[in-house]
């Protein structure tokens, strides 16, 4: 079965006739191996980056910048798109209103906003984040993002819109992280049950000493 499929191999690639495996090299083959498989995977996510609907932090501090995070991702990243897109935002018991539009480029509009707006997107349009700066009190509220896609297609020119909403609450100091707080606690009670048994460890340490010491001199009383 070997030979015929040898055969079969010299007949369609005659230059593999002479060829012989490099047995001695393959040991630092399989050592380059991973190193080559790193390289790889760097490579792919240089050259072909992906990309990931993250959604946007909701929470702010006063006087601090504050991103707006909208991603809306394409399926065909090679088609050719014209790309629309426009943020709102309404206050609480409000109605939403014009705050940022890009149309052939960023636009910032006439709002409240005004001076306090920048643009955070990505070349490719799809990341179309804007950051709020020195965000206040006011600021809090529901942010809509629009996203409008005419696709370039030679027979049709499909339209896709997407909506993202983004409920934002402006506090005046940092809160603590629920998380943090769960650390602190545990660390706390560790701290307690670590000290609990050093005490009860020389406690149990010193009886032993104790009994032990008793029982040599009653030996030496005895002798």
């Amino acid at each position: 079965m070997t030979s015929l499929l040898e055969r079969d191999l010299a007949l369609l690639f005659p230059e593999l006739k002479h060829w012989k495996p490099p047995l001695k090299k393959m040991p630092a083959f399989n050592r380059l191996l991973p190193l080559l498989s790193l390289v790889l995977i760097y490579w792919v996510s240089v050259c072909f980056p992906v990309c990931v609907e993250v959604p946007s932090e909701t929470e702010a501090v006063q006087g601090t910048p504050m991103k707006l995070r909208c991603i809306s991702c394409m399926k065909r990243e090679e088609v050719e798109a014209t790309t629309v897109v426009e943020w709102f935002y309404r206050p609480e018991g409000g109605k939403d209103f014009l705050i940022f539009e890009y149309r052939n480029g960023h636009q910032e509009v006439e709002s409240p906003f005004q001076g306090r707006l920048q643009w955070n997107g990505s070349k490719d349009l799809q990341d179309v984040s804007i950051t709020v700066l020195n965000v206040t009190l006011n600021d809090s509220g529901l942010y809509t993002c629009n996203v409008s896609r005419e696709f370039e297609f030679e027979a049709h020119r499909p339209f896709v819109k997407t909506t993202r909403l983004i409920p934002l609450r402006v506090t005046e100091e940092a809160g603590e992280d629920f998380t943090s707080v769960v650390s602190e606690i545990m660390m706390y009670i560790l701290l307690v049950f670590l000290t609990l048994w050093l005490l009860i460890e020389m406690i149990y340490c010193y009886r032993k000493v104790s009994k032990a010491e008793e029982a040599a001199q009653e030996s030496a009383l005895a002798i």
